[in-house]
């Protein structure tokens, strides 16, 4: 009889080395390891070498990163989005697009279920299950974090090393880093360890070794450097005259963002299981890519269609940072997102600075700025007559003088 197979979410650090061998004893199954190259760089350097040696008996590593920044970070960004003010969802929206390669994978293996290293107390575990449910309800999910015999066996890191080496796997049984990181095309986040204590400052000089992707906005270059971005209904397609890919764009501007100190965030925020989590975060293009959209749609977006888009920020936010990226609701505010987007073309041109992103003009062929309308010289259009503001004022203050009649003028 053929053994089970189980595809596994596999990054090669202590945590899933661990699982693989655990899920191929406890099951006697046949465990294919899958990493996804959504942008970690040097982190997969020896990675399918190593599922091998722990006793995968396939692997998978499919560079989806082009996919990852058109088909997902690209359409996030159109929307707006920003969890809790802040947060721009860069491991969020990184999360489905594994699970459906997962899935794509697990059918197309005949494998009768997926696993993951999420722990029981994060968001990643419902991202990762909510997106096979979406797409491939018939497949079980184990998640060895939340079985109480895994999580006796291994109650800490020790134990995990000790098993690491009695079993030779191939990982690195040094002491646990001060934090844990997450990377790919769109940020790297850190949160644990030091950073669980909301009081320590990951800014300080003495912690500069922490970020990877970012000079501190004080070592910036001490010249502004501009920039300027083309955008096609939405997506930005060039920079600086020079047709880019999606992914060419976000690597590019991940340089450019990095080497001026853009794109840092240190928030404390509300899991999806109910607690709150610091988190740090390095979001340098991301974080130009999001001004530089806003300031385009400035120019190009109706009044109304952007206040109602708008008004969908925090519901679209909250559905991608909870995992509902293939939820019917989701794909039905895209629908209104992509429709929003489909006059905000033109050219942005930004400035960066030591941190900062200062606009520096805006233009479009679809332009709903009209300077003969806006000006405060005679308006050769005729198009607006100031006198028509009295009536206007007088009707928008009706309600507030019945207002004051009934209930008295405010103290």
């Amino acid at each position: 009889m053929a053994k089970e197979k189980i595809v596994l979410a596999y990054s090669g650090g202590l945590d899933t080395s661990v699982i693989l061998k655990w899920l191929k004893e406890t099951y006697d199954a046949e465990i294919i390891a899958f990493t996804a190259d959504i942008g970690q760089k040097e982190e997969l350097d020896g990675l399918e070498e190593k599922a091998l040696a722990t006793g995968a008996s396939k692997v998978y590593i499919d560079d989806l990163r082009d996919e990852f920044a058109s088909d997902f970070i690209y359409p996030m960004f159109q929307s707006g989005a920003l969890y809790e003010g802040q947060y721009l969802l860069g491991t969020s929206i990184a999360r489905p697009l594994i699970a459906k390669r997962m899935v794509d994978i697990a059918i197309a293996e005949g494998a009768t279920a997926i696993a993951h290293g999420a722990t029981g107390k994060g968001n990643d575990q419902v991202r990762f299950e909510l997106g096979v449910a979406a797409l491939a309800p018939n497949i079980k999910v184990i998640a060895p974090w939340r079985l109480e015999e895994f999580r006796n066996q291994f109650p800490g890191r020790a134990e995990m090393i000790a098993y690491a080496e009695a079993n030779d796997i191939p990982v690195q049984a040094s002491a646990a880093k001060p934090y844990s990181m997450d990377r790919n095309l769109l940020h790297i986040s850190y949160e644990s360890g030091v950073l669980e204590d909301p009081w320590f400052d990951p800014s300080a000089p003495e912690n500069k070794g922490m970020f990877l992707l970012s000079n501190a906005p004080e070592d910036a270059p001490d010249e502004a450097e501009y920039l300027e971005l083309d955008f096609v209904k939405g997506d930005c397609v060039a920079l600086n005259g020079e047709s880019l890919t999606p992914l060419q764009v976000m690597e590019k501007l991940n340089e450019l963002g990095g080497k001026h100190g853009i794109g840092r965030v240190d928030m404390v925020e509300n899991r999806f299981v109910g607690m709150k989590s610091r988190g740090v975060y390095e979001t340098p293009g991301g974080t130009i890519l999001f001004v530089a959209h806003r300031k385009m749609e400035s120019i190009t977006m109706d009044r109304e269609v952007m206040n109602l888009r708008d008004s969908l920020i925090t519901r679209y936010s909250t559905l991608v940072y909870n995992g509902f990226w293939f939820a019917p609701e989701r794909i039905a505010l895209q629908a209104l997102v992509t429709q929003s987007q489909q006059n905000v073309t033109g050219t942005v041109r930004l400035k960066l600075y030591k941190g900062n992103i200062i606009g520096a003009g805006v233009k479009s062929p679809v332009s709903l700025y009209n300077p003969e309308i806006a000006t405060m010289e005679a308006d050769p259009t005729q198009a607006y007559d100031q006198g028509d503001a009295t009536g206007f004022i007088h009707l928008n203050a009706l309600r507030l003088k019945v207002s004051t009649g009934v209930n008295g003028a405010s103290k």
